[in-house]
């Protein structure tokens, strides 16, 4: 288990760009993959991008060339580029440690720990 803080968030123009913040808590960060989700308004969680404890990303069709996902292992801290940003992306955000399976319809990352508070992003038109 480990503790789990998002920042980063805020209200940005269709368009632009917002980097998301994840610290977290505990040495298990470093072997572990870690993920980011949202929850748009009115719709249930769903998975975004995932990084690997090596680096390697996963992208959701939806965020994919737009969203980069990078970690700093040292820092415990996983990030969340978000450019080109759309109305659609409005959302809480959240991160956790998950576990990378693939789909028929792509891959997917199972969450591991409990939710943190989240960080809103609000992307107005």
């Amino acid at each position: 288990q480990v503790n789990l803080v998002e920042s980063g968030g805020g209200l940005v123009q269709a368009g632009g760009s917002l980097r998301l913040s994840c610290a977290a808590s505990g040495s298990i960060f470093r072997i572990s993959t870690m993920g980011w989700y949202r929850q748009c308004p009115g719709k249930q969680r769903e998975w975004v991008a995932a990084i690997s404890s090596t680096g390697r990303p996963n992208y959701a069709d939806s965020v994919k060339g737009r969203f980069t996902i990078f970690r700093d292992t040292a820092a415990n801290t996983v990030f969340l580029q978000m450019t080109s940003l759309k109305p659609d992306d409005t959302a809480v955000y959240y991160c956790n440690r998950c576990n990378i399976v693939m789909t028929s319809t792509g891959p997917q990352c199972n969450p591991l720990d409990a939710w943190g508070q989240g960080t809103l992003v609000t992307v107005s038109s």
